[in-house]
């Protein structure tokens, strides 16, 4: 069984719910894998608690020893942010926690060419500990937007998508996609849970899975989870 963390934001846990469901589609009820989301909405939010560090770990420990005594064979966490708190937490639970960001950092790895440039749209807490750059930098060259459009469109967007407005959020972070599309950069990360609900809110499952341009963490996670789970 799959265990998924999830409350950060809830939108992200159950658009991650809805991709493992949707990579098995076709098939009969048994077919589709068994999982159990624990939405823990009570986790203190990320961004206004780097500096109170604990306070996040323990509230993520008490999630996954959760769903760890629930007999989940590993646990998925669909929040990039959160990852910040991968390696403590890691060792305080005896089941396996898939990295989101490393998988992603495979990803890219497998299919770009060393210096590609790759932008990132995330939330302001992901780009400051270094959630990507930790990966990326070594090989390619990240690329964020400006402050202007992270506080005027990407932080905006994702905050419309957890208050469910997902039609404005998508025209909210055209101006930053654009931004990193004139940057040239070959891939671009929605390192944010909330942000591919607002890119492909309005596309079918199909053409966001074969997306040249966007990276969703999510589907990426998602796809692993599938792997790790068979």
């Amino acid at each position: 069984m799959i265990g998924i963390l999830g409350g950060m934001g809830t939108q992200a846990g159950l658009d991650f719910c809805s991709k493992l469901a949707k990579l098995n589609r076709g098939k009969t009820d048994q077919k589709y894998p068994v999982f159990l989301l624990y939405n823990k909405a009570n986790i203190p939010d990320r961004k206004e608690n780097l500096k109170r560090y604990k306070n996040v770990l323990n509230s993520l420990v008490k999630g996954c020893k959760f769903l760890q005594d629930n007999k989940c064979k590993f646990i998925s966490i669909p929040c990039n942010t959160a990852h910040h708190w991968y390696k403590d937490l890691k060792k305080k639970i005896k089941i396996p926690i898939l990295n989101m960001p490393e998988i992603v950092y495979s990803n890219i790895k497998n299919n770009c060419k060393k210096n590609t440039r790759i932008g990132l749209l995330a939330t302001d807490a992901t780009i400051k500990v270094g959630i990507y750059s930790q990966y990326l930098n070594k090989k390619f060259n990240l690329i964020s937007p400006p402050k202007n459009l992270q506080i005027r469109n990407v932080n905006k967007s994702i905050k419309l998508v957890k208050m469910g407005r997902t039609k404005e959020a998508e025209k909210a972070i055209k101006p930053a996609v654009n931004y990193l599309i004139k940057k040239r950069c070959k891939k671009i990360i929605l390192g944010c849970t909330e942000l591919p609900i607002a890119i492909f809110a309005y596309k079918s499952f199909k053409k966001a899975k074969l997306s040249k341009t966007f990276l969703d963490p999510n589907l990426i996670l998602a796809e692993a989870s599938m792997k790790k789970y068979k």
